[in-house]
Parts: structure tokens; C-alpha cells; sequence
């Protein structure tokens, strides 16, 4: 690859991941954003126009989706490549995508580590494939289109054994029903299986999830008593913690390290696990102390390997005016083990 200008085209519909995108690329200065789209069908056009070296391209797009705007851009633009960065796990959809011609996929939540390696891969001729994806065949004899692309190697940053068993994921929310909708299966799912909940919320996310636990099936009111529902307001846990506008580590594995504890002794089965979900970090950027948030997150890495937990961290974004600024947004998204926005 010459070190010369490259000309990038960036394809998404939600501005917070544009931002993120354009973050990440713009450390290296070989890279020069041109344009960015958020449809299908804007993408074919700026791809028809700018001809671009690359374009990075979602699949769930408006108008037209990722895939069949990366078949029409290989007729108007055949010496771009594309490189896919989408959230969809579905390896038919992954196959699918690099049938296209494709240089490689990306999942989402596992941008913050691999997008510059993907970017790199691609442009140097190789196929890459998000490391969470690792082990399915990406060979297609059949497919033609592609021949070139599966001569090179494929690129995974980490081997499959090292994702963590222990899931640390965030979600971004738009809507307080999407919170809700993923906080009841979270949270559900895990009472299901006879494990133990802890939920750290705001008081009118508690307040909404009852009911919809209830409406999935549980009995909650004896998970209560049983221990294995603990819920706590976010807003009151955090000064148990906080010391001069700063996570304080010890106090902060003590409290969750004992409510763990709690629900674990609860929890039915040898096996048995606890779901974490928290909004600490949500009302700490809500109220301007993203560093603060940034910090706790960390903690929750160490949480999760310390004491085997899945912890999911909403982030309402509609309840705060302005949103998410692209740099904290990056810098939250590296903390998590899966990033998800709704």
C-alpha cells in the first residue's frame, strides 16, 4: 500500500457511530474522510461521485440496505473497497455481505480494538473478519465475485479463546421503551434460568420493569424474597462511592462485591450466575462527569472478571440534551466487551 492520500467514505445512520468512525480513522493522517452518508441510496451516489478508496459501510441502512448498496456501488465504483461494520452476528448475513466483494466485516461492539486493524487489512488486500466471528468457514468456491478476496488471508486480531466468558456490554438508547424492552430480557432471562438479578436504576426504570417481569412470566415478588432480586437507585448508590467527584475503587468493589455476594447465595443451581444492570454510569454523564463515568466502567471490567457477572450499562441519550459527545462515546465504547445501539 502507497503511502499516499486515501479517500474514505464513511456509511451510517446513526451520527454518534459516524462520529466514532471518523474519530478512530483520523489518527492515522493517511486517511482522509470525504464524505459521510446515512442511507443506501446516498452511499451508491457519493460512491458514483467521489470514487473513493474506501467506504465503510453499515448494513441496516434506510432507503436501501448495506448490502445491496455495496452490489450496486461495485458496478459505479469497482475500485473501491468496502469493508462492513455492522452489528449483525448472523454469519449468513456475514456471508452474504462478503459475496459482495467486500474486503471484511466488523462487528460493532468490536470496533474500538479492531476497526484500525481492519481498515489497514482491507486497504493491504486481506480479508478480515471480526475475531468474535472466528471459526466459520469464509471460502466460497461458488462465488466468483470474490475469488481474489479469499486467496488472502484472513485477518483476526485476537484468537477465539481469548473473548471473555464474563460479558461487559453497554446499550445506547434512544427511547426509554428500548431500555426497557432489553432491561426485561436482561434481567429476565436471568431470573428464568434461576439465577440472581441485581438492577441499579433510575427510580422510574425500577419502577416500569416490575410490571414487565410479572408480564414475562416471573414471580417476582418471591424472587424478592428470595434474594434474588436486588434493586437499588442509582442516583442514592453513587455518593456510598464517590469521593470528590471520583470513583473510589475500594468502596466501589466493596458495595458491589458484597451485593454479589447477596444474590449469589440466593441464586438456585451450582452453576448459577448474577446479571448486573446499572445506570450509575448513565446519570454520572448525565450530570457532565463523563470522566467519572469513565472511570467507573473500568471498575466494572474488573468487576466482571473478579466475579464472573454479565453486566449491562444503559445509557438513556435522549435524556440528555445534545447527546453523547463522539470522543466519550469512543472512550465508553473501549471499556465494554459488546456495545449496542437502539
Amino acid at each position: 500500500m502507497e503511502k499516499s492520500t486515501l479517500r474514505v467514505l464513511i456509511v451510517d445512520d446513526y451520527e454518534p457511530f459516524r462520529q466514532f468512525i471518523a474519530t478512530k480513522l483520523q489518527t492515522n493522517p493517511q486517511l482522509r474522510i470525504m464524505k459521510e452518508a446515512c442511507d443506501g441510496a446516498e452511499a451508491v451516489q457519493q460512491a458514483q461521485e467521489l470514487q473513493p478508496d474506501l467506504i465503510l459501510l453499515d448494513i441496516g441502512l434506510p432507503t436501501l440496505n448495506g448490502i445491496e448498496a455495496a452490489r450496486r456501488i461495485r458496478k459505479v465504483s469497482p475500485t473501491s473497497k468496502i469493508l462492513f461494520v455492522s452489528e449483525n452476528r448472523s454469519w449468513d448475513i456475514v456471508e452474504e455481505a462478503l459475496r459482495t466483494g467486500a474486503g471484511g466485516y466488523v462487528v460493532k461492539s468490536d470496533a474500538a480494538g479492531e476497526l484500525l486493524l481492519a481498515v489497514n487489512a482491507v486497504l493491504g488486500g486481506k480479508r478480515f473478519v471480526s475475531a468474535s466471528l472466528a471459526g466459520n468457514d469464509l471460502t466460497d468456491p461458488k462465488d466468483e465475485q470474490t475469488a481474489d478476496h479469499n486467496r488472502g488471508r484472513v485477518v483476526s486480531p485476537f484468537p477465539p479463546q481469548n473473548v471473555w466468558i464474563a460479558r461487559h456490554e453497554a446499550g445506547f438508547y434512544s427511547h426509554d421503551r428500548f431500555v426497557l424492552d432489553d432491561l426485561t430480557r436482561f434481567i429476565g432471562a436471568a431470573l428464568k434460568a434461576g439465577n440472581a438479578a441485581i438492577v441499579v436504576a433510575t427510580e422510574s426504570h425500577r419502577d416500569s420493569l416490575l410490571p414487565r417481569l410479572q408480564a414475562y412470566g416471573l414471580d417476582i415478588g418471591t424472587a424478592i424474597e428470595q434474594g434474588r432480586y436486588i434493586a437499588l437507585d442509582a442516583a442514592d448508590a453513587l455518593p456510598t462511592f464517590m469521593l470528590r467527584g471520583m470513583p473510589d475503587s475500594v468502596l466501589f468493589l466493596k458495595l458491589l462485591g458484597d451485593l454479589i455476594g447477596t444474590a449469589a447465595k440466593a441464586a438456585q443451581g451450582e452453576q448459577a450466575r448474577v446479571a448486573i444492570f446499572g445506570e450509575m454510569c448513565h446519570v454520572l454523564w448525565a450530570q457532565g462527569n463523563a470522566e467519572a463515568a469513565i472511570q467507573v466502567e473500568n471498575l466494572g471490567n474488573q468487576l466482571a472478571k473478579t466475579y464472573d457477572v454479565d453486566i449491562l450499562c444503559g445509557y438513556s441519550l435522549s435524556s440528555v440534551q445534545g447527546g453523547m459527545d463522539s470522543r466519550v462515546f469512543e472512550r465508553i465504547c473501549a471499556e465494554h466487551s459488546a456495545v449496542y445501539s437502539r
